[in-house]
């Protein structure tokens, strides 16, 4: 798909709202996703500098989301297995709450409604992908930390 260029397109604040919403980075994980990377808050005012900010944010936020994904992943692993099944419990309860919101915000009309539902779905679709990659730290764990079966023992029967 070819980029717009400025003569095709005027773009406002809201056009960088046309894939899904930046990450929303928690807190416990957030110096391992965040190393290595630059985050600026600079809102460009110019229309060049708008389409170098989207594909900028877009590329950003796909390596945000690709790192989250790998902590939760390692988390996984390498969380004591009571500890990494109570995030992944809670991980679930806020995909749960946030799906009740994305269904209540549903009701909302206009511009608002559409905001809401747009970083509703966001955070949903970030905090499923989390859980995926964390159960998966979990399942793999799981079968490194299976104890390797026994060999067969023979059986000694006298007459």
């Amino acid at each position: 798909m070819p980029h717009p260029t400025m003569e095709e397109t005027i773009l406002v604040g809201d056009d960088l709202m046309l894939g899904p919403p930046s990450p929303i980075i928690p807190p416990e994980i957030a110096s391992h996703v965040l190393e290595g990377l630059q985050v600026n808050d600079i809102e460009p005012f110019c229309q060049d500098e708008i389409v170098l900010y989207r594909q900028c944010v877009e590329r950003r936020d796909k390596d945000l989301r690709k790192k989250l994904e790998d902590s939760e992943h390692k988390l996984g692993i390498s969380m004591p297995l009571e500890q990494a099944n109570e995030r992944a419990t809670q991980l679930e309860s806020e995909a749960t709450t946030l799906e009740r919101r994305l269904i209540l915000a549903s009701g909302v009309e206009g511009m608002e409604g559409f905001r809401q539902r747009w970083s509703l779905h966001g955070r949903l679709t970030d905090t499923r992908k989390r859980l995926e990659s964390l159960k998966q730290g979990i399942e793999k764990r799981g079968k490194d930390d299976e104890p390797a079966p026994s060999p067969p023992t023979k059986k000694w029967i006298f007459f």
